[in-house]
């Protein structure tokens, strides 16, 4: 794998709660890469912290502790290093209807972000002669709504909801981003729409070289367009690989009870999960999944005679890159010797 374009090592964003005493643990240890030309799916339940790990690497949240990287060079808070930085990384959000000015036309959306940024300027002053019309027509056929010319006075109440997706699509790629992070891009759109936009952001990765990170709750969604899926639980990565790793053969009890109901990939046993919802106020001692977890409960962590590391050993984060990896005592086995933890209580990796 390549160098990555954007990363995140050993992040932790934790919020204050009502209580005194308590502490909202919404992202505690993510490692995360994403390389050039390559989309990667981030899958996990509501509340599991993909939202405020998408703030932190858009610098909308710092970090505890941890970093994020772009290009190698770690992110800078200044106003004129984040705005530059957002230019570069363009967030995508899951309801159209929200994201656009009803009353602005769609050619005033999409200039929006040339106007902040100053790019017509900043092209001129390297020499490329261009106009603020040009630019959005341009990025609107990218976007798929050809003729653009033919939408530029439209609002947005007289798009249809896949129209008014590829607006705000065209408004991120106006700035000619290297990364596009899309927060549910589908989800609020109908079945028939979804596979177009999904076929978008695919034909902009393999057009322009754009390096797309998806945030979703839906694992066929990822089947169908990710490169690489990252699952996340808990304020952690739980699982991570090449797709066709994670969702053909997934190795941690909750991508295998994720999967359990994705028609696509719909041959795995059906798993119904106990307990309670995560909570970030409270993480639990061990595996934080083992208080839900069905190897735990039917019996296969005793058979692999992990079952108290299960309950009481941290398992280590998973490193961002390289093969298929999960945080799950029963693939990785009982340690030959007893676990050696850190100071943070974490447990190093056998082997």
């Amino acid at each position: 794998m390549s160098t990555p374009l954007l990363e995140a090592h050993d992040l932790h964003v934790h919020f204050r709660t009502g209580r005194k005493t308590a502490e909202a643990r919404a992202v505690d240890g993510v490692e995360l890469a994403v390389a050039p030309g390559e989309i990667v799916a981030l899958v996990g339940e509501s509340g599991c912290g993909k939202t405020t790990l998408v703030r932190t690497l858009l610098g909308l949240e710092r970090p505890r502790s941890g970093s994020v990287s772009f290009r190698g060079q770690p992110l800078e808070y200044g106003s004129g290093a984040l705005r530059r930085y957002r230019r570069k990384v363009q967030l995508v959000l899951q309801d159209p209807t929200g994201a656009l000015n009803p009353r602005q036309t769609v050619y005033e959306s999409v200039a929006e972000g040339l106007r902040i940024h100053k790019v017509v300027a900043a092209k001129k002053a390297q020499g490329i002669e261009t106009t603020e019309t040009a630019l959005v027509a341009e990025a609107l056929s990218k976007a798929g709504l050809r003729p653009p010319e033919r939408i530029f006075m439209s609002y947005p109440h007289e798009l249809s909801g896949g129209q008014r997706q590829r607006v705000v699509i065209a408004g991120a790629l106006a700035l000619e981003p290297d990364l596009l992070i899309a927060d549910e891009p589908v989800s609020a759109l109908d079945a028939s729409i979804r596979g177009e936009i999904l076929a978008l952001l695919l034909r902009l990765r393999d057009e322009h070289g754009l390096t797309v990170l998806v945030v979703t709750h839906d694992l066929g969604l990822a089947w169908n367009i990710a490169d690489r899926v990252a699952v996340m639980y808990l304020g952690r990565i739980v699982e991570v690989g090449r797709t066709e790793d994670v969702l053909m053969t997934p190795e941690h009890p909750y991508t295998q009870a994720l999967l359990s109901v994705v028609p696509e990939v719909g041959h795995h046993e059906q798993v119904v999960l106990s307990g309670e919802a995560p909570d970030p106020t409270s993480i639990p001692t061990g595996c934080r999944f083992h208080p839900r977890c069905q190897a735990l409960a039917g019996g296969a962590a005793e058979t692999a005679g992990v079952a108290d590391l299960c309950t009481s050993a941290l398992l280590p984060l998973l490193a961002p890159r390289g093969e298929h990896r999960a945080a799950c005592w029963i693939p990785l086995g009982r340690p030959a010797e007893a676990p050696a933890v850190s100071a943070s209580g974490e447990v190093a990796r056998p082997g």
